[in-house]
């Protein structure tokens, strides 16, 4: 890996260290056989527990009241609302964290004309000192040093809008719910359209503890906002835990964003000893700095009340969740020309002490200029990672031959049908809210459906309860309506470790049992099945790992179960009876398709496909690919979404964009590949295999 020894701007943010911060970071924990068939997804979630209920972000802590779980909401059934004109909202915790942890996504979007609100909840000022790599500290001044961070932003995303680096942008101050006031930035450059806005809550309470981790956690806590130097916000306001969400809120309602990106709520357990938490700049026991972790349980509680209280029903969005400090502890999965274009939008912002922008207070977060986020052994830039990975769509037919998708929106279930026209038509409501973003499928033996999610149970902050369980429902008869959600709780029992599992996967054996698996909190995996009674055997460690979330679970050309998933140091593959380890494959960057007796999937910082058990396969790209009988679906390294059937490459049109997760499926009139736009719609895709191209467009941001 080619890191070198430069900082970056998180160093100085340590989450452990003197004064007493190290109480705010974390959490505590007591110490190929063949296959066949396209890749059956299920994504599912968490246990509803009734142990006790850790906060999100946790020091040492009072006894917190029973962990209490919300019902899913009913199939109504009823027209779910549908996205009209795209917008992309993000909701960072500092200034950058967009650039290392959301692009090629967010910047992909910005070509293809989707507005852009970024909307930064701290100041970014750490300790107010503007490190200049190789010359003495200047003196710490925190108003300065977020002003520069703010105006490397606006650098950034002038390039980004392809217009000069020191472009003039409008600001404004606008009032936000609650009478809390913000300053916007907006540049607009031939149609295209981004908007900063910056509600500055500073990193640290008075006491030296970390604010947003503080914010979430403590009842009544108040925490101040920065006075930016240049800003138009010239007084300083007060937050707490009810202010900030309700901005949240009414940001939401103001845009109506048709996509939502954040970060992580629940990082993975990381255990390391204090010394190199301070080196990686991570809380204590988990693999992420504890501002992206506050900032992203605020954005989910936000967007549940959002689509719990808006008038006319749930919004029609989708959302995104970004994995940050966790591309530090597995291989790299950008391939060199994606990642150069990448660190290419980090470069104006933490540009150089000489730049001439006409800012007093400095032209960008210099710490991270030039090439430093690429030799940066942490290497955040060169991954970008997705917390809920799995498909958009669940593709299935019905007995008439038409296919139905389910989804998520406005974190509800929807289904939408095939028209006679051979698109989707509207969605109506399946229920089971608050659901996270992607939700799989399998098919029982008689051509009923299970629909399986990831339910953000409970997530109230200020110690109150804090769970995940995973739910399903199953359709009464074959393409007919659907009962209740019914819960499947969660391998893991207590609730803190309970919010660390994976996107789950299922797959229907022969048998016509129905095999869940899910990663675990030790990042292996654990199992449930569902006897052909319908009832569901207790949950089951296997064991293994450790390993990536984005399990693949199929059925061998044995007739038996396996799973696969990627490992830090190869594929790792199970049957239901535990793990079967396979010989010498190469180590994995993404998730692994299966299909025909072989493993399709990248190597790390690669664009070629490692394909097992046959002749070389070509189609670069980069990220996961799917597989449908002799199909593969992936996108290019430029983000457009491609299918490769014997050897022969075709490429979507370029005039609809996608979110990650495009699925595929094999029908009898030909492959079909089907995905979500940044409008929260529905997009099918159905490439001519007479003529080498698509009757569909798509492109993969």
């Amino acid at each position: 890996m080619r890191r070198g020894r430069g900082q970056d701007r998180h160093d100085q943010n340590a989450v452990d260290g003197t004064g007493g911060r190290i109480a705010d970071g974390g959490e505590r924990f007591p110490a190929a056989p063949g296959v066949h068939g396209r890749r059956a997804v299920l994504i599912g979630g968490a246990a509803v527990a009734t142990a006790t209920a850790a906060a999100l972000v946790c020091h040492a802590a009072t006894t917190a009241p029973p962990a209490i779980a919300t019902a899913p909401s009913p199939a109504s059934g009823r027209p779910a609302a549908q996205g009209d004109h795209a917008l992309l909202l993000q909701v960072l915790a500092h200034p950058d964290d967009d650039l290392y942890f959301m692009n090629p996504d967010t910047s992909q979007a910005v070509a293809a004309g989707i507005p852009l609100v970024c909307v930064y909840v701290t100041a970014g000022e750490a300790d107010g000192v503007n490190k200049i790599p190789g010359r003495p500290h200047p003196p710490a001044d925190k108003s300065a040093y977020a002003s520069a961070r703010h105006q490397g932003l606006r650098q950034s995303y002038a390039t980004q809008l392809g217009l000069p680096v020191f472009s003039g942008w409008r600001t404004e101050l606008t009032t936000l719910a609650g009478g809390h006031q913000a300053e916007v930035n907006t540049l607009e450059h031939r149609g295209r359209r981004v908007e900063l806005v910056f509600l500055d809550l500073a990193m640290h309470t008075p006491a030296g503890h970390m604010g947003a981790p503080a914010l979430w956690r403590e009842r009544g806590l108040p925490l101040r906002t920065v006075v930016v130097d240049g800003s138009p916000v010239r007084r300083a306001q007060m937050y707490d835990y009810d202010g900030l969400v309700d901005v949240l809120v009414a940001l939401f309602e103001r845009y109506r964003p048709t996509l939502v990106h954040t970060l992580d709520p629940d990082p993975d357990i990381q255990h390391s000893d204090l010394r190199t938490r301070i080196r990686d700049s991570e809380q204590p026991g988990f693999s992420d700095h504890a501002d992206h972790t506050a900032v992203a349980a605020f954005t989910w509680a936000a967007l549940i009340r959002w689509s719990q209280t808006a008038a006319g029903g749930p919004p029609p969005f989708a959302a995104t969740a970004f994995r940050g400090y966790y591309n530090h502890h597995w291989p790299e999965n950008l391939p060199e020309d994606v990642l150069h274009a990448k660190a290419a939008q980090l470069m104006p912002y933490g540009a150089a002490p000489d730049w001439q922008c006409g800012n007093p207070s400095g032209c960008g977060d210099y710490n991270v200029g030039g090439d430093r986020p690429l030799t940066n052994r942490k290497g955040w830039v060169r991954s970008t990672h997705y917390r809920y990975p799995g498909p958009r769509i669940a593709l299935a037919q019905e007995p008439d031959g038409k296919l139905t998708g389910y989804g998520v929106l406005g974190m509800r279930a929807v289904r939408w049908r095939e028209t006679p026209q051979g698109d989707f038509g509207r969605p109506t409501d399946l229920g089971g809210g608050p659901l996270a973003p992607a939700l799989g499928s399998a098919t029982l033996r008689d051509g009923r459906q299970l629909l399986l999610g990831l339910r953000l149970a409970a997530l109230e902050g200020r110690g109150g309860s804090d769970l995940r369980e995973i739910v399903v429902l199953e359709q009464r008869a074959p393409g007919g309506e659907f009962g209740a959600w019914t819960g499947l709780g969660n391998p893991e029992t207590d609730p803190v470790r309970g919010r660390r599992i994976g996107v789950p996967v299922a797959v229907t054996a022969r048998d016509g049992q129905v095999h869940l698996f899910v990663r675990d909190a030790d990042q292996g995996i654990s199992t449930r099945v569902r006897g052909l009674d319908g009832h569901w055997s207790p949950w089951r460690g296997l064991g293994g790992g450790p390993v990536q979330d984005g399990l693949t679970a199929v059925v061998g050309e044995d007739g038996g179960v396996h799973v696969y998933a990627p490992g830090r140091d190869t594929v790792h593959h199970w049957t239901p009876e535990g793990p079967a380890p396979l010989a010498g494959l190469p180590v994995p960057a993404d998730a692994v398709a299966a299909a025909g007796g072989r493993l399709y999937y990248r190597a790390p910082a690669s664009s070629a496909l490692t394909a097992t058990a046959g002749p070389p396969v070509d189609f670069p790209g980069y990220g996961p690919v799917t597989a449908g009988g002799a199909y593969l679906l992936g996108r290019d390294t430029v983000g457009t979404l491609q299918l490769l059937h014997r050897g022969r490459i075709q490429r979507a049109a370029r005039d609809l964009v996608t979110l990650d997760g495009p699925t595929l499926r094999a029908t009898p009139r030909g492959p079909v590949a089907a995905g979500l736009s940044p409008a929260a719609r529905p997009w099918l895709w159905r490439p001519d295999s007479s003529t080498g191209t698509g009757t569909g467009t798509a492109r993969k941001i």
